[in-house]
């Protein structure tokens, strides 16, 4: 039975399936890693990337103009309880979102979170690995990605980068937010 609240075996199985299909097919190239990330990111927010807003800040900044073609989505739900949202950094790059507006809805998605034991991340983990397992997948590096995560998380760590694959095929820029802060402060703003 699963342990989430609000969910039976049956929901968190086809959640968290629904959720993996959906990178796959936007990110044919992910890894384990990458699908992995998306499901830490689910459960932690930003908070990892927002100890210092001044160094956030000016992170954001660098990254900004370090680049000048923007590709993907300008959003895409994470994980299986899509708590938050990846936002793509080209909305502030084309102008549709101020750069104060994203920066604030970025910060302030880090309020909200209540952190849960990396041991319990673990857990849930491993019960999310074991249905990428019966899903056939064919990913690059598939073993050596899950123990590279499992020797993380017995280490007390959850954060990961992305596959240097998916860095090369996706070039990604994007900012985790918070969903509610999103989908009332940043969603109404972009294109239909």
């Amino acid at each position: 039975m699963c342990n989430f609240v609000a969910f039976s075996q049956d929901a968190f199985d086809t959640a968290v399936k629904k959720a993996v299909y959906s990178q796959i097919e936007i990110y044919p190239h992910s890894t384990l890693k990458d699908i992995y990330k998306n499901f830490f990111q689910d459960k932690f927010g930003p908070g990892h990337l927002i100890q210092d807003t001044v160094a956030a800040g000016n992170y954001l900044r660098k990254e900004l103009t370090s680049y000048n073609e923007t590709r993907g989505a300008y959003f895409e739900p994470t994980g299986w309880e899509s708590n938050f949202y990846r936002v793509n950094l080209s909305v502030i790059k084309e102008n549709i979102i101020p750069y104060n507006r994203f920066f604030d809805a970025f910060v302030r998605s880090v309020n909200g979170i209540i952190p849960i034991p990396v041991e319990t991340w673990e857990k849930e983990w491993h019960l999310i690995d074991s249905i990428i397992q019966t899903m056939s997948l064919s990913l690059v590096n598939y073993e050596t990605d899950r123990i590279e995560i499992f020797n993380l998380l017995k280490k007390g760590n959850y954060v990961m980068h992305h596959s240097p694959q998916f860095e090369t095929a996706y070039d990604p820029h994007y900012r985790i937010i918070e969903k509610s802060i999103f989908e009332e402060e940043i969603l109404p703003f972009l294109p239909k």
